[in-house]
């Protein structure tokens, strides 16, 4: 990953109780320190259902909180997501199913041989005189 901005998690919420907040912030600064913008909130505890919604065959959903004008903002001008924040954009629509993509190599141009090998392998040695 490249760049000096990225998207990430910083933990909030007590202990096993963790409520995360998605922000942008530098690369080089930890987590915990101020940052650039906060784009929404992650809480990866799903709440309890009620008797009624487990009977109903309801499945627990977790909540996720995103300001996605924003966020599409910071990806545009290259801001990069950690996996689990690019999980949850991706969950979301903001990122693409396949993000990152391929990666695109440099073609290797070939190289002009100078000295012909010989059958052993060792380049041709000129005559000694």
């Amino acid at each position: 990953m490249k760049g000096s901005v990225r998207i990430r998690l910083a933990r909030f919420g007590r202990k096993h109780e963790p409520v995360y907040n998605i922000v942008v912030s530098q690369a080089k600064k930890a987590p915990q320190k101020l940052p650039i913008e906060v784009l929404g909130t992650y809480n990866p505890v799903a709440l309890p259902l009620s008797p009624q919604a487990a009977a109903a065959g309801e499945i627990p959903i977790k909540d996720v909180r995103l300001d996605f004008m924003r966020s599409k903002y910071w990806i545009g001008v290259g801001a990069q997501p950690t996996p689990t924040v690019a999980r949850l954009f991706k969950k979301a629509g903001i990122l693409p199913p396949g993000w990152p993509g391929p990666r695109k190599e440099v073609p290797v141009p070939e190289r002009k041989v100078v000295r012909p090998l010989t059958e052993a392998g060792e380049p041709e040695q000129p005559p000694v005189r």
